[in-house]
């Protein structure tokens, strides 16, 4: 692969990740109650429940919008529905906090595997969410089915190695440190320099 095709790439990448963190209007409070292990464990348990709504209209006709409207309300709720944890030793928190560690890596740069893996990890995302697409799009079940719940498996894959992430970053800088002790007041900020933060307290 060219380098032009690999920048546009990691553009696209980028505009992905920041685009979905901007789309549900996440910031430094939301994130600390996102980390909470009940949001994490119930936004997997309703994923396919998720599913099912989206598809109900193909059932029961305009009756299934009512689902698809509960079903988003949902989506931008679960990330502000729980408190924020006190500890940070589940694997959901750490995933949470691995996420938002991938998230900064201009900030705060991460290990080159890390950054391989979760590229690979979010291509299959994209390659099962078009596959769900096309099966919504003609109507297919089973591709739509098996597109929408391997983007799930693959958005826990991703979440699994933001797990080894933060295990290996949360001493990497003072923020993470303190959010590594469950300290959710602060903030990390950028200084306009891609190797440089400072934390706001």
């Amino acid at each position: 692969m060219g380098s032009r095709a690999k920048e546009i790439l990691k553009k696209l990448e980028e505009r992905i990740f920041r685009g979905s963190e901007r789309l549900m209007g996440m910031d430094n409070r939301i994130w600390a109650r996102h980390a909470s292990p009940l949001s994490v464990y119930s936004r997997v348990v309703t994923g396919p429940l998720i599913f099912f709504a989206l598809w109900s209209p193909f059932w029961i006709g305009w009756k299934g919008v009512g689902f698809i409207i509960i079903a988003g309300i949902w989506t931008w709720l679960n990330p502000r529905a729980f408190p924020a944890p006190k500890s940070t030793d589940s694997w959901a928190t750490k995933g949470v906090l691995g996420e938002r560690a991938f998230l900064n890596r201009k900030t705060v740069p991460i290990p080159d595997g890390h950054l391989i893996a979760a590229r690979i990890a979010t291509g299959c995302s994209i390659l099962f969410a078009i596959i769900a697409l096309y099966g919504f799009i003609t109507r297919n079940f089973w591709a739509a089915f098996a597109g929408w719940h391997g983007a799930i498996i693959a958005k826990i894959w991703f979440v699994d190695r933001c797990v080894w992430l933060w295990e290996e970053m949360r001493a990497m800088h003072p923020v993470y440190t303190a959010w590594d002790n469950a300290d959710w007041e602060t903030e990390l900020l950028e200084t306009g320099h891609d190797d440089k933060a400072t934390a706001n307290i």
